[in-house]
């Protein structure tokens, strides 16, 4: 009986998990279905698809705080961060960077 309330409690966990690439539907408006496209009007010279996944929850985590403003996208940035959770966050991160090339 044990055994079957951890593998539900396991499965139900699973379930709740974040989907990287649902979330990631939001993100490509601006930065590409691949992640290979500069937003309009920033000033980034390079694509989210080149960054590591640690830099990716790194920039996430600055935009939630309202502490990083780079290339000028900090205000469209951190309402698009305000309701991710860092268990989203982790997700987007490991989704991304399967679009590298």
């Amino acid at each position: 009986m044990k055994k079957l309330i951890l593998i539900c409690v396991f499965g139900l966990a699973s379930l709740m998990a974040a989907d990287g690439a649902a979330l990631y539907k939001k993100c490509a408006v601006c930065h590409g279905v691949n992640g290979d496209k500069v937003p309009p009007g920033s000033k980034a010279t390079t694509t989210i698809n080149v960054l590591t996944k640690e830099k990716i929850i790194e920039d996430l985590k600055g935009y939630k705080a309202k502490t990083l403003n780079q290339y000028g996208a900090g205000p469209l940035m951190y309402a698009q961060a305000a309701g991710l959770s860092e268990e989203d966050m982790v997700a987007l991160a490991d989704y991304i960077v399967t679009l590298k090339k």
